[in-house]
């Protein structure tokens, strides 16, 4: 009786140590597998570990784990002009034939000439009135138009459709955040409404947890949500704001790609406790795009400086990801 009750013992340690083998994050199926082994991804992994582990002095409690991302450059690509632009642009030149006086503006002319130099040639202000001549009007009416130019437009270089040119590894790490208890935000200087509708079907982000710039919002007589006119660019420091005040509290997360993240970044990281800022560095030529301090589109200048100042992750697309956008 001894011998089976001893045996019975042993194989119940055995039992217990495979159980808690297997609930070791190191034993259980890769949840990156698109990111190469390496510091950045051991840092992901640890602070994940670290903030969801009961027991452990950081601990975060479910509410409080917040991760806000940047969209153009951190979730998918932005060259050779940010997609939303690309958008705007086509739309522009499908409504033109409605608009004879479009011609009479320098930026509006240009576009519907194809001269994408004079297009931007008066930069952020130019581009925000060729947004609000194209993006204004019924919401489910402009989403629909969204919709519609993503299954049908392909991205200039590539040949693919946009939402094909989205960062496989991003969207793993957006997967394994949400399994862990996080809730994931887009916090992007896009049209918010532009990117609301397609982040749920392609990041797994609802409506509800995308904040980015905005036309101004009402009510028509026939109870219609419409937009006319701007109203906040979401950039820089505007994306803590933007935060603060959807959310009512500091992210515990943050991921951008450009010095338009650098604000959102710090601010992340000025809270108490477990934090973590990454940044996407464009180092990938031959897969996708390189570009870093003197780029006209998703500059990263003073974001590599501060990252190297304050320990921050600088995630290298070369060296880092071993497959950059989702198979074909």
């Amino acid at each position: 009786m001894n011998y089976i009750r001893n045996a019975c013992v042993r194989h119940a340690f055995v039992l217990l140590a495979l159980l808690c083998a297997l609930s070791n994050p190191a034993f259980a199926a890769d949840p990156l597998p698109s990111w190469r082994a390496g510091a950045n991804k051991q840092a992901i992994v640890d602070f994940v570990t670290r903030v969801t582990d009961p027991r452990h002095v950081e601990h975060v409690p479910l509410p409080e784990r917040i991760a806000v991302f940047d969209n153009d450059g951190t979730l998918w690509a932005e060259q050779p002009m940010y997609f939303q632009v690309l958008f705007a642009f086509d739309r522009l030149r499908a409504l033109a034939p409605a608009h004879p006086e479009w011609r009479d503006k320098p930026v509006f002319k240009a576009v519907l000439d194809g001269d994408m130099k004079g297009a931007l040639q008066e930069g952020e202000r130019g581009l925000i009135e060729v947004v609000v001549a194209t993006h204004a009007g019924d919401i489910d009416s402009f989403r629909a138009e969204v919709k519609s130019w993503l299954a049908q437009a392909r991205h200039p270089g590539r040949d693919i459709a946009y939402t094909g040119m989205v960062y496989q590894p991003m969207l793993e790490l957006l997967a394994y955040l949400r399994a862990n208890g996080f809730q994931t935000w887009i916090v992007s200087g896009g049209d918010v409404e532009f990117m609301r509708a397609f982040a749920e079907r392609v990041y797994g982000v609802p409506p509800e947890r995308v904040i980015g710039s905005r036309l101004r919002l009402a009510l028509d007589e026939d109870g219609k949500l419409v937009r006319n006119g701007f109203d906040w660019l979401n950039d820089k420091e505007n994306k803590v704001l933007g935060i603060a005040q959807a959310l009512g509290r500091r992210p515990i997360l943050a991921f951008g790609n450009s010095d338009g993240d650098l604000a959102m970044l710090r601010w992340t990281m000025q809270g108490k406790g477990a934090r973590f800022a990454g940044l996407v560095h464009h180092t990938d030529a031959a897969r996708e795009f390189a570009y870093d301090r003197t780029s006209h589109i998703g500059r990263l200048d003073k974001g590599l400086d501060a990252a190297s100042a304050g320990g921050w992750r600088v995630v290298d697309m070369a060296a880092d990801w071993a497959q950059v956008f989702p198979p074909r």
